[in-house]
């Protein structure tokens, strides 16, 4: 039983679904199936219940993810010894925009709990590379949002967030309930400096060429807002500043959380990383 496989059955034993575990694990879902049918050839038992309904597991999946994990968190514990003792357990993380997620400060107790003897170097960038530094090699992986230039890249979803438009609190249209992009059409908004990803551009500027203050950080978004009355886009559940409020956009669709590194490293640091990061996100 190799621990690629192992690996292969958590994926599939955690999503409940063999396409959402092949996209996890970047892979086409024929060569993942016949793993897992493999696996189960080879232990002499079932561990999926397949139906038109979905996928359950079994009695001796269920035993088995826990001993898979129990594995994987082991071989994850030898690698970080064996790169300690090498000098080399460092893993740079590139965090988008300000990194006030709850959900960020769970997956650094999680992570250091896992890998107590790996140093975590962090990167903050600002709205301008949503990459974090990864394709001028300067992070390792990243959390941060899509869209953006995924060449070279693997991405893998953590969780979807509503957005909403920024608006001053005094603005009319902060009375609404829901607004939609045409509703913003002929408002001035804040946008991204020229040579800023062209996709992530054009997601947070609602998939249309706007006019408007250019900014770079989260701050400068809510402050542009409130002294220029523009308007923008930002996350549904963001706190706003005091004279500012978020509008539910009914139209658009939710921001992706991922995790990004470079295509084919092979740090095991990251894999555990993205592991750890898709079961914290979850809760």
């Amino acid at each position: 039983m190799e621990l690629r496989t192992l690996r292969y059955f958590v994926a599939v034993a955690e999503e409940l679904h063999f396409g959402r575990a092949a996209l996890r694990l970047h892979m086409s879902q024929p060569p993942l199936s016949r793993a897992i049918k493999q696996l189960e050839t080879e232990l002499g038992a079932t561990l999926f219940d397949r139906s038109s309904a979905g996928v359950t597991l079994t009695p001796v999946g269920t035993v088995l993810l826990d001993e898979a994990h129990a594995l994987l968190d082991h071989a994850d514990r030898v690698q970080d010894r064996v790169a300690t003792a090498a000098g080399t357990a460092t893993l740079t993380v590139g965090l988008l925009g300000d990194s006030t997620d709850p959900a960020v400060t769970r997956l650094a107790a999680a992570y250091r709990r896992r890998h107590p003897h790996v140093e975590v170097r962090i990167r903050e960038t600002d709205l301008t590379d949503p990459t974090c530094g990864l394709h001028a090699h300067l992070v390792d992986i990243a959390l941060t949002r899509g869209p953006f230039d995924e060449t070279g890249l693997s991405v893998h979803q953590l969780r979807t967030d509503p957005v909403g438009a920024l608006l001053r609190a005094d603005d009319p249209l902060a009375r609404h309930d829901g607004l939609k992009l045409a509703d913003l059409a002929d408002r001035r908004w804040f946008r991204f400096p020229q040579g800023t990803d062209p996709d992530w551009q054009s997601y947070w500027n609602g998939g249309e060429p706007r006019e408007g203050p250019v900014v770079r950080a989260v701050q400068e978004c809510r402050q542009a807002v409130l002294w220029n009355s523009t308007v923008g886009m930002t996350l549904l559940d963001h706190e706003p500043a005091h004279g500012l409020t978020v509008v539910p956009l009914t139209d658009m669709p939710p921001s992706r959380m991922v995790a990004a590194w470079k295509e084919g490293d092979p740090n095991p640091l990251i894999s555990s990383f993205v592991r750890i990061a898709t079961t914290v996100y979850r809760e």
